[in-house]
């Protein structure tokens, strides 16, 4: 059954600026969803960890700088893991030093709460080095625990101290820790969500939860950096919230307006969950593509909002809208795209060819955006590290020793909506990016029409995004102003 409140989730960036989430956020009364007076509670906050956090404590996401779990894994004599740890030790606690330097009490109480979790972690991976130095025990059977246990300690760095910030301000807030630190039972997810809420008063308590969920399932194996997106939703699922919110430090536009400018850009007022699929797919952190999911089954209307606009109704999501008027929406895209192309004549008239190939995919890790295939050639367009695709070259080349097998590091720039049913588009798009001189070098549309891929050289991204958002948006009379919820 549905119930009055609402879970939202707050992004990394956002929780750096904490004192704008508490007084844009926390602080700020809502209306609950049965209408009645506006209230600071009836809502749960999923948090994720500080900016910058979880790239030192795995590795940065976009430069894939190593941090103390991709040190781990390297295994070296020299243990650069352990000053790396000691980095991020050194960072949170600077954290605390900021947030509460005139509450000695308190940011001892943080302090001790952090480096506590920090010590045990040196101390599991001291141990767990000496054991895999022998030969019975091997390091990659135990790396993705490695990882999960990394990951815990960004989120419960920002939900310890969010907790104790609202008391702080007289806000009855409860630490939900789902990280199942030093535990000796584990759960399935949805029942370690269920025993955590199990007592929570909603209209009495704010219930700050870790982003990160420890549970039988193991939620990095499958969602990696997106796991906190995956507590949120079944979060929402399993309390029967009546509306999902994500705060982030940007509007829901019609592109980065950074790459197109802050005054070219719409806020999208209202859209589907087909768009949130097809950016989730792209990388762009509205909101994993499986969370989604379970929001939409639920039929659990989601909302992405500015932490620094909080007068802004922001973005609605929901399953039974569609344009009023066919048009593209959102120009989005991402970079380190690899086209991973093979060749093989023996391939022709095979329907049972491209069998292995899609396990070793799925086995390597990698992200596929997209695939395309003719009568002797498959391209996957993935996402993924160096290190992962050579791994998955190498597969593929041992199972088809025939095959002529590349790889390329490409771009991807992509036009959305919810209805984009108009005659003539694709030449619009083809048009803007040669215009532009932009080179295609591959398109994919789906007879959906919900969005169209263009692939190009990675030096062309920025300029991809300007053409088709200029020739597309901001030259179609169609596209309104400004869209209300």
């Amino acid at each position: 059954m549905k119930k009055n409140h609402s879970v939202e989730k707050i992004g990394g960036t956002s929780m750096s600026s904490y004192d704008d989430v508490l007084q844009n956020i926390w602080l700020r009364p809502e209306t609950p969803a049965d209408g009645s007076d506006k209230t600071i509670y009836e809502r749960i906050f999923v948090v994720s960890a500080y900016s910058g956090m979880t790239n030192g404590l795995l590795e940065h996401k976009k430069s894939g700088e190593p941090g103390v779990y991709a040190l781990f894994a390297e295994m070296d004599d020299n243990n650069r893991w352990q000053q790396k740890l000691y980095e991020v030790e050194a960072a949170m606690l600077a954290i605390n030093d900021d947030m509460f330097g005139e509450h000695s009490l308190v940011r001892k109480r943080a302090d001790q709460f952090i480096s506590g979790r920090i010590k045990d972690v040196q101390q599991c991976l001291e141990h767990l080095a000496s054991v895999c130095s022998f030969g019975h025990f091997q390091l990659d059977d135990h790396l993705h625990r490695v990882r999960e246990m990394l990951s815990a300690l960004g989120e419960a760095h920002s939900a310890y101290n969010s907790v104790q910030l609202l008391q702080l301000n007289d806000v009855n807030g409860r630490f939900i820790d789902l990280t199942n630190w030093r535990s000796d039972s584990q759960h399935g997810l949805e029942d370690h969500i269920r025993h955590a809420f199990e007592g929570v008063d909603f209209s009495k308590e704010m219930p700050i939860v870790t982003g990160y969920t420890q549970c039988r399932e193991g939620l990095m194996k499958t969602y990696d950096r997106g796991y906190s997106e995956m507590t949120f939703s079944r979060v929402a699922t399993v309390t029967g919230a009546a509306e999902a919110v994500i705060h982030k430090e940007y509007h829901l536009s019609t592109a980065d307006p950074e790459m197109v400018g802050a005054d070219n850009v719409h806020p999208i007022g209202l859209t589907n969950y087909d768009v949130a699929d097809q950016l989730a797919n792209l990388g762009m952190e509205a909101i994993h593509p499986r969370a989604a999911a379970g929001l939409r089954k639920r039929n659990i209307v989601l909302r992405v909002k500015n932490t620094f606009e909080p007068e802004h109704r922001g973005t609605e999501i929901r399953n039974d809208y569609s344009s009023s008027t066919p048009k593209v929406e959102i120009i989005a895209g991402t970079r380190n795209v690899w086209a991973l192309e093979l060749f093989d004549q023996d391939m022709v008239g095979d329907p049972t060819y491209g069998q292995k190939m899609n396990d070793l995919v799925f086995e390597s890790g990698v992200r596929v955006l997209t695939k395309d295939f003719n009568a002797n050639t498959v391209t996957f367009y993935l996402k993924g590290t160096k290190r992962r695709i050579n791994w998955l070259m190498d597969r593929l080349q041992a199972s088809y020793t025939t095959a002529d097998i590349r790889a390329e590091k490409l771009a991807m720039v992509s036009a959305i909506g919810s209805d984009m049913k108009v005659p003539g588009l694709l030449t619009s798009a083809a048009t803007s990016l040669s215009e532009a001189g932009v080179n295609v070098l591959a398109v994919h549309q789906a007879m959906r029409q919900v969005d169209m891929m263009f692939i190009v050289a990675e030096g062309d991204y920025a300029a991809a995004v300007k053409a088709l958002h200029t020739g597309l948006i901001e030259s179609n009379s169609d596209w309104e102003t400004v869209q209300t919820a």
